[in-house]
């Protein structure tokens, strides 16, 4: 992949909200986006993905800042001259066209010669694997169906970059998860750049090669899903992505020392994680990082079981905080409820994580 496809520099949105205030969208963001990478966009509601998602495509202009796609500046561009393509969550099919129809649309509205508008409704719908679609109607689809046809809307027009906000949150569980699969392998098959809108951590680390996680117009953190989940910048990353046990703790002599008189030896942390000379620390353990030892470094009492099939939650009462540990539900002894258990964080998993 080559580097500096598309280029964020130093983007800036304010609006105005109807008290007089200000909202700072975007603050001063910058990134680049490679040639064929499926780049994520994640963060909560009102963290600025969707306002750097429609600045792209022309629906917001930024009050500062440039995007720059293949070397040209876009951003003072309108919509229709940019060579992207948006698929919003609604999938905004003209209820009254055949599926084919809708495809072409666009195409038309530019002038394609009809001989060139057949061919490549045909690739769309092949595309997206619904070959035999073309003269079907909207309403004759299920919603996964009419997905693949806002894809394959967007896909016809050949976009340089094709931008996507969060087109499967209005889908069933099992169908996301399929149109997740079909998204990957369909990016990977075109080549085209991707840039995908969700506040799903999962959806997230299935679908991405990087990821930026936004939080107040800010990029936090930007990298692969292995590293964003494996070292977390700071509390507000680990917290967000996958879940996460955050635990205060202080420096003490070896180690740091956690609620409930417990000590987590230094030689237990990860190997990059920072610690003060002194004072508090904020440690980070994710559940599935947590075993039931004999005389593990880390006592409570059992608060609660959960069993989930695959899993076994186990809510543990350590000092005035709760920790869950994630157990496999096979091959595992499951404590009662309110049995006093040790537990330990595999080597080397457990890290300390800026506040």
């Amino acid at each position: 992949m080559s580097e500096k496809y598309l280029e964020i520099r130093n983007l800036t949105k304010v609006f105005q909200t109807p008290e007089g205030g200000e909202v700072r969208a975007l603050d001063d963001v910058t990134l680049d986006i490679a040639s064929g990478e499926f780049f994520i966009l994640l963060g909560p509601s009102g963290c600025g993905k969707t306002t750097l998602l429609r600045s792209i495509a022309g629906l917001e202009y930024p009050d500062s800042g440039e995007i720059v796609l293949l070397g040209e500046r876009i951003d003072d561009k309108p919509p229709y001259d940019r060579p992207v393509n948006t698929v919003f969550q609604s999938y905004a099919l003209f209820p009254h066209m055949t599926v084919g129809d809708n495809i072409a649309f666009g195409l038309e509205m530019e002038n394609v010669d009809k001989t060139e508008i057949a061919k490549r409704v045909e690739e769309a719908l092949e595309q997206v694997q619904l070959s035999g679609y073309a003269k079907r109607m909207p309403s004759q689809l299920s919603g996964g169906q009419q997905q693949r046809v806002a894809l394959a809307r967007a896909l016809a027009k050949k976009p340089k970059v094709l931008l996507l906000d969060e087109p499967l949150s209005a889908l069933d569980l099992k169908l996301r998860r399929g149109m997740q699969v079909e998204l990957k392998r369909l990016q990977r098959e075109t080549g085209i750049t991707f840039v995908f809108v969700t506040h799903d951590q999962e959806e997230a680390m299935s679908m991405g090669d990087r990821i930026a996680v936004f939080s107040q117009g800010k990029i936090v953190q930007l990298d692969t899903p292995v590293e964003v989940y494996r070292r977390p910048v700071n509390a507000y990353v680990a917290d967000f992505i996958g879940e996460t046990n955050l635990i205060k703790g202080t420096v003490a002599p070896g180690g740091i020392s956690l609620p409930g008189g417990n000590i987590l030896p230094t030689d237990q942390l990860a190997a990059d994680s920072v610690i003060p000379a002194s004072g508090d620390v904020t440690v980070a353990i994710r559940p599935e990082d947590l075993v039931l030892a004999t005389n593990g470094m880390i006592g409570g009492t059992v608060r609660d079981v959960i069993f989930t099939g695959d899993s076994v939650r186990v809510h543990v009462t350590v000092g005035d905080v709760e920790i869950i540990a994630s157990l496999a539900s096979y091959g595992t002894e499951i404590p009662a409820q309110g049995s006093q258990v040790t537990l330990n964080p595999e080597h080397r998993a457990a890290r300390t994580v800026a506040s």
